[in-house]
């Protein structure tokens, strides 16, 4: 049994979390962290979850109690990995990071979009960035692992296919994604609230949002190049969701798209090619650890159109992270996370 600890348990990623590992066979959550919520029971806080965590209470962090774990996850907000992961590293504890700490293989690129220089930068080298789609046989390997943000998980999933063999063009790349309101994450804040956010669209961060180098330091891997992207998000009136519409145009108007997309994800458990003309849904993914893509080209003219759902809580973040923990303690990588989206 794999003994967890999770720092920053009272989030939307880490009640997703708990409700994840609570199916797992191998998995036993022992500590769980929050210094406002300090001897608050967690099936008092989350009442989904009575039942699956009695006698579980939410603690002040303490590096000794969290050392004794196997893996710790940070469900946290940036800059508070960067304090304790070095500590429990040290210890010979596997961290698992799904803030933005370590996902950035630049510190001062880091410090640069998220305000303040980054804390632990001797650590980096030894990040490998969680998108098993790319990096699993690294992630077998790691003692620290960065888990992909949501936008950039759906992102890249969808055009990794056309730049690893060289089709799009790096320089024309656009993405257009929405997010449900549950990825501006738990605090309150007037425009997550309800009169707000309900029957309205809108977009944010046009001029730069923090997750555009994530993406771009992936896309500029996998097409071995610099690329130009273009990305925008807006916030959506559903809880959980994300929808990434990306556009390229491709000189080759040959190629079998839809073989391509096939063939590149055929042994993804995770990543779901749905058929030729198809138009996935955001609902079809609502729970689930799965990755819904469909490839397009509209007037069969150069412009590529691909379509990429994930629920931001599951593949965008905690699902991910419970797949990194599979891979990384060799277990199958589908255990406590085979479970269907959730209908209607």
């Amino acid at each position: 049994m794999i003994k967890v600890g999770i720092v920053g348990g009272t989030g939307y990623t880490g009640v997703e979390l708990l409700r994840l590992l609570a199916q797992h066979p191998q998995a036993e959550v022992a500590v769980i962290t929050s210094r406002s919520e300090a001897g608050v029971a967690v099936a008092d806080m989350y009442p989904n979850l009575r039942g699956h965590y009695d006698g579980l209470a939410f603690s002040v962090p303490d590096s000794k109690a969290l050392a004794a774990c196997d893996v710790v996850f940070f469900a946290t907000p940036h800059g508070v990995a960067h304090a304790l992961a070095g500590e429990l590293l040290a210890a010979g504890t596997k961290v698992i990071d799904l803030s933005a700490d370590f996902r950035l293989q630049d510190a001062n690129e880091w410090g640069k979009w998220y305000g303040q220089p980054h804390g632990a930068p001797e650590l980096l080298k030894d990040a490998v960035y969680g998108l098993p789609e790319v990096n699993r046989e690294k992630i077998r390997q790691a003692r620290l692992i960065a888990v992909p943000g949501c936008y950039p998980t759906a992102t890249q999933l969808g055009l990794l296919p056309l730049l690893e063999a060289g089709l799009a063009d790096p320089s024309r790349l656009i993405a257009d994604c929405k997010s449900g309101v549950s990825g501006a994450g738990r605090g309150a804040a007037v425009g997550s609230l309800f009169c707000e956010a309900g029957e309205s669209m809108k977009a944010y961060a046009v001029k730069g949002h923090r997750h555009l180098p994530e993406i771009s330091q992936g896309l500029r891997q996998a097409a071995g190049k610099e690329i130009g992207l273009t990305f925008v998000p807006h916030l959506t009136p559903m809880i959980r969701g994300i929808h990434a519409t990306l556009y390229a145009t491709v000189a080759d108007t040959s190629v079998d798209l839809q073989a391509l997309f096939e063939k590149r994800y055929g042994n993804e458990p995770f990543v779901d090619v749905m058929p030729a003309g198809s138009h996935p849904e955001t609902r079809s993914v609502r729970g689930a650890n799965v990755c819904r893509i469909a490839v397009h080209r509209p007037q069969g003219g150069d412009l590529v159109v691909v379509l990429s759902v994930i629920d931001n809580l599951v593949k965008g973040a905690s699902g991910q992270a419970v797949q990194n923990l599979n891979i990384l303690f060799g277990l199958d990588e589908r255990m406590g996370l085979s479970h269907a989206g959730l209908l209607p």
